[in-house]
């Protein structure tokens, strides 16, 4: 590949800023570099907040930060009842009333109401919900390309 193809492919695949955090509850961080790694190979610039993040500083970094994309991941089983909190707060704010947020990981301690939950969840105000399971990762792929097309057209 020339380096002029090469420039034109990296030109589509920046596509701004993202925040990645886990909750508030959440310990975990290992999700948390894993997802900045990948988004980072998707050229996005990645802020990483890292783990056990209370609201009111997920609330604060958004608003100074201004991201393209917030990506929420939750490990300990808590995701569901975090993210309604969570969302509420986000989204009450003006400035982040457009901003694409998702959240994706373990969602409850139980997988058998995901589909419930992640339904809830978008019904609250995430723009996409990935919850934990096989597909996660190639689903949130696909979510990632079609931010791309809609961010490089």
């Amino acid at each position: 590949m020339g380096k002029a193809m090469e420039r034109a492919c990296d030109d589509a695949r920046h596509s701004g800023v993202v925040i990645v955090s886990s909750l508030a509850s959440d310990a975990h961080t290992w999700n948390l570099v894993y997802l900045q790694l990948l988004l980072e190979e998707h050229g996005f610039e990645v802020v990483n907040l890292g783990a056990c993040v209370p609201d009111e500083l997920l609330v604060a970094e958004c608003l100074d930060r201004a991201p393209d994309m917030v990506v929420i991941s939750s490990v300990n089983g808590h995701g569901y009842q975090d993210g309604l909190r969570v969302i509420a707060q986000l989204r009450r704010r003006p400035p982040l009333a457009r901003t694409r947020m998702v959240i994706g990981g373990k969602l409850g301690i139980s997988g058998a109401r995901d589909g419930l939950r992640a339904d809830r969840l978008l019904a609250a105000g995430f723009d996409a919900v990935f919850p934990d399971g096989p597909d996660a990762v190639p689903e949130f792929e696909r979510y990632l390309s079609h931010v791309f097309e809609r961010v490089a057209s």
